[in-house]
Formats: C-alpha cells, sequence, structure tokens
C-alpha cells in the first residue's frame, strides 16, 4: 500500500533519527547488558570465594577448639598458623580473615611472642570495614582492641596501651574496658584513677573476684 506524503516523511524522519541515535543506543544497550553480566559474574565470584574463605575458617576453629583455660596443642599450632596465613593471604576482604588474624593473636600470646600478637591484632584493626555495603561488626572491633590493648601493657608499654583503650564507648565489654584502664593507670603509677576505673569495672561486672582482689588491695594502699 502507498504511503501519504505526510507518512514517507514521518518514516524517513524515523530513519534518519535511527541513523543518528542508533549507534549510540545499541552502546548503551551493550553497555548496560555488561554491568548487569558483569555484576553477575561479580557475585559468582564473591559467592565462591566466601564459601571458600568458611571453608578455611572451619579447618581453623576446629583446631582452635580447647577446654577453658588450655592452650592449643604443639601438633595443632603450625596448622593452625597456616591457616590464619591463607586467610589472610587469600582472602583478607572477608570477615573471616578478621577472625582468624584473632585466632593468630591467641596463637603468638600463647607462644610468649607478643610482637607477632600485636602485628595481627593490628592486622585486624586495619582491615576493617565501615561503608554502605559492608560495615565491620563493632564488637569485634572493640574486642580487637581490647586484646590489643592488653598485648600492650603485657609489653610494658602503658602508654600506647592506654591510646588504644581511650574514648572506647564498650557497652557489653565495660567492665573488661574499666578493669583494663585500671591495669594501665596502676602500671603508670596513677593510683587514684586505677581505683576509680576499678570501682566502675565491678559496678558493671559485680562478682569478679580477680577484680574484687585489685580493688581491695589497692583501697589498702591509698
Amino acid at each position: 500500500m502507498a504511503l501519504s506524503t505526510e507518512e514517507e516523511e514521518s518514516l524517513e524522519s524515523l530513519k534518519r533519527w535511527w541513523r543518528e541515535s542508533g549507534r549510540s543506543i545499541a552502546i548503551g544497550i551493550a553497555a548496560v547488558a555488561l554491568v548487569y553480566f558483569g555484576w553477575q559474574a561479580w557475585q559468582g565470584s564473591q559467592t565462591r570465594s566466601a564459601a571458600a574463605a568458611s571453608a578455611v575458617y572451619d579447618q581453623l576453629s576446629q583446631l582452635m577448639v580447647t577446654q577453658p583455660g588450655e592452650t592449643v596443642p604443639e601438633t595443632d599450632r603450625e596448622p593452625a598458623q597456616a591457616l590464619v596465613a591463607t586467610l589472610k593471604s587469600e582472602h583478607a576482604g572477608s570477615v573471616y580473615a578478621l577472625y582468624g588474624a584473632l585466632f593468630g593473636a591467641r596463637l603468638a600470646v600463647e607462644a610468649d611472642d607478643l610482637a607477632m600478637a600485636e602485628q595481627e591484632l593490628q592486622w585486624l584493626l586495619d582491615n576493617t570495614r565501615n561503608g554502605f555495603f559492608a560495615s565491620t561488626d563493632e564488637t569485634l572491633v572493640r574486642l580487637a582492641r581490647l586484646r590489643l590493648g592488653r598485648v600492650l601493657l603485657a609489653n610494658d608499654e602503658p602508654d600506647r596501651a592506654l591510646s588504644v583503650v581511650s574514648g572506647v564507648e564498650a557497652s557489653a565489654l565495660a567492665a573488661e574496658f574499666d578493669e583494663l584502664r585500671g591495669d594501665i593507670y596502676l602500671a603508670q603509677g596513677s593510683r587514684e584513677q586505677a581505683l576509680a576505673a576499678y570501682e566502675s569495672a565491678m559496678a558493671a561486672a559485680a562478682g569478679n573476684p580477680v577484680l574484687q582482689m585489685k580493688l581491695t588491695e589497692l583501697q589498702g594502699s591509698l
């Protein structure tokens, strides 16, 4: 059927628009498809990586399970350290690596290697996330700071220990942080501040016999 003059003009206009815009539209569609399939591939890669990290962490946690007060058996120490290293090198962006570093610090403390324990805990703190899509659990961060403070104090560095735990808001670990601050103040010779910190710790965690002993001894010496 023959087209009218107006229809022919409309058709030519459409063809001209397609010739002028079709290439950019095609490129846009291709770009959207690339982003979509790239996102899908990235998600798949992340899922596989998380599964691999989880498998390594499961092996590590099995080696680290001990009875209260016991250390990791000597035969398990080297395999555990190797698994910690694997998590940090191959899965550094995962939460499993952060918990692996926490285990690594424990292994180091049990081996009386305070320098290595400090390195492990500092690695954890340096690799936490604070973003819209991923954010490290604040409890884990506070626990790492608490343990780093203890390591530094044990290594006779009370000033650095105090800087690590200062300003930390830790409701769930309030008693532990206050007790540690008391230990640090006592090591610095600030007995009044130590007493206040111990009293604050006792108010948050009544029934701690070790803390009660520290408080009683300090009260008796003032």
